[in-house]
């Protein structure tokens, strides 16, 4: 008798439960104290209350009163005004009780996505660091700089809400366990816009591309199983859409200015179904965003000796054939950039030290194609056209702003191949924004590629000291 009296009683207290989960506004979880907002746009907030109750929503940087009537369900859903950067300012939510979240800054704000390069923090892995980290954390304390970090989820069904969080505040503590990539990139930000920023650092270490994408998007990619909702997840971050579900479904619609990407190590042998995945990515985000095709800039993946991380030699186990994917998604993904790390790579560790060279590559695309800074090279040198003239190739780069450069140190990684398709080492000279090549086994010049090798360091640069990135003008082995 006790032991039914005791179910009954746990039974009445989940109802009780149930039905007031919601019995207190509350705003999703990305929505906390010290967030920042885009400035200058109808940002999105959202939440849940009491099933069909009235949320008034006070915004105080203009005292201006917002009513929306949640569901049935009790979500409801509203966009208020925002200002030029500014703060702070607070936030009033009432439906009969009142939250309010305070210390919000109005500026600019980043989504940050991807994998291990992207989710590393600013004090490092065991054994392997971020050169000039420390110095990096200690001055790291600025109001004006804001951090947020999803929480990994992996998971079969779209969630609703993702796992609580807070925004933090720059500061030496917070900042440690940040990721490096992104703290960089929005620390330049704020230094030369001088307006707040917010970053939302949503990444998770080994993932694949689908598992951050709908499965929707998925389904003109039959060789990609999408599993079913019962389904147990063997890998948690390389399992399709599991990551989406759980960490983008959830913010969608959190009012970005754009995002940044570093990832792809995790699909390198897999290079031309990288080149559709990409792209669609893209184009899903930003349809789900609703806001027109915000700026999407994202890091090439540095060479590595991946060749060393496999047992599948029936793979293309050269990541160039990655980093040519990526090279050629430039092309297919209006108001994107590339920021390349041919110099940075290291033959043994997949995750380049020099964290703040390539973040701050990124920034250079923001500042000059988002934020019309002028005056500063933003963008590598990219591979345009091949010539022949009788036994020397001529290679042309657009994007060259004020000439080719290899810091006098010779150019040594270029090749040649005629109709044998056997590729030889060129001698390779600069001509102003083309390379000028010629190979004594190669009479009749049919093919030239660069760099292209698992691990290597890049030896052409413009002369802004942005490197050039491994390409190749054949399609023999595709």
């Amino acid at each position: 008798m006790l032991i039914k009296f005791s179910r009954n009683f746990i039974l009445l207290g989940l109802l009780i439960l149930a039905n007031s989960l919601y019995a207190k506004v509350k705003p999703a979880a990305i929505f906390t104290d010290h967030m920042v907002l885009q400035q200058r746009t109808e940002a999105s907030l959202w939440g849940w209350a009491k099933p069909s109750a009235q949320v008034k929503v006070i915004t105080s940087w203009n005292k201006q009163t917002y009513f929306v009537k949640a569901n049935d369900i009790g979500k409801w859903h509203l966009k208020v005004k925002t200002p030029v950067a500014g703060g702070p300012y607070s936030i009033s939510f009432n439906d009969g009780d009142q939250l309010i979240l305070s210390d919000i800054l109005i500026g600019e704000v980043w989504l940050c996505g991807g994998q291990s390069n992207m989710e590393m923090p600013m004090m490092g892995y065991n054994g392997q660091p971020i050169l000039g980290s420390n110095n990096g954390i200690l001055k790291s304390k600025n109001y004006n700089l804001r951090l947020y970090t999803v929480p990994r989820s992996s998971t079969t069904e779209k969630q609703n809400d993702s796992k609580p969080s807070q925004w933090k505040l720059s500061n030496p503590e917070n900042v440690a366990s940040f990721s490096a990539t992104a703290y960089y990139y929005g620390a330049l930000l704020n230094e030369i816009l001088n307006v707040p920023i917010g970053l939302i650092n949503d990444s998770y270490g080994g993932s694949t591309i689908e598992a951050w994408m709908a499965s929707e998007d998925l389904t003109s990619f039959p060789e990609i199983k999408i599993p079913a909702k019962t389904d147990s997840i063997k890998e948690l971050t390389q399992t399709p859409t599991t990551l989406y579900n759980g960490m983008i479904y959830p913010i969608i619609g959190y009012t970005i200015k754009g995002a940044i990407w570093y990832q792809g190590e995790s699909n390198f042998g897999r290079s031309k179904q990288y080149e559709d995945l990409f792209p669609k990515l893209v184009s899903s985000w930003r349809k789900a965003w609703g806001i027109g095709e915000f700026p999407f800039y994202y890091v090439q993946i540095a060479p590595f000796k991946y060749s060393s991380t496999i047992n599948d030699l029936s793979s293309k186990t050269n990541s160039a054939y990655l980093r040519e994917a990526q090279r050629n998604s430039l092309s297919k993904i209006n108001n994107s950039g590339m920021a390349v790390l041919m110099d940075i790579g290291e033959e043994k560790i997949i995750h380049p030290s020099h964290k703040q060279i390539g973040s701050e590559r990124l920034a250079y695309l923001a500042l000059a194609k988002t934020y019309n800074v002028k005056g500063i090279g933003y963008g590598s040198p990219n591979f345009n056209k091949l010539t022949i003239d009788k036994n020397k190739a001529v290679v042309s780069f657009e994007n060259v702003q004020n000439g080719l450069t290899d810091f006098s140190k010779g150019l040594n990684l270029f090749e040649l191949a005629g109709a044998d398709h056997k590729f030889y080492p060129a001698k390779a000279t600069i001509d102003g924004s083309n390379v000028m090549l010629t190979a004594d086994e190669v009479k009749v010049p049919v093919a030239v590629r660069y760099a292209f090798k698992d691990f290597v360091v890049g030896d052409l640069f413009g002369n802004d000291g942005l490197p050039v990135s491994s390409f190749k003008t054949d399609d023999w082995d595709l």
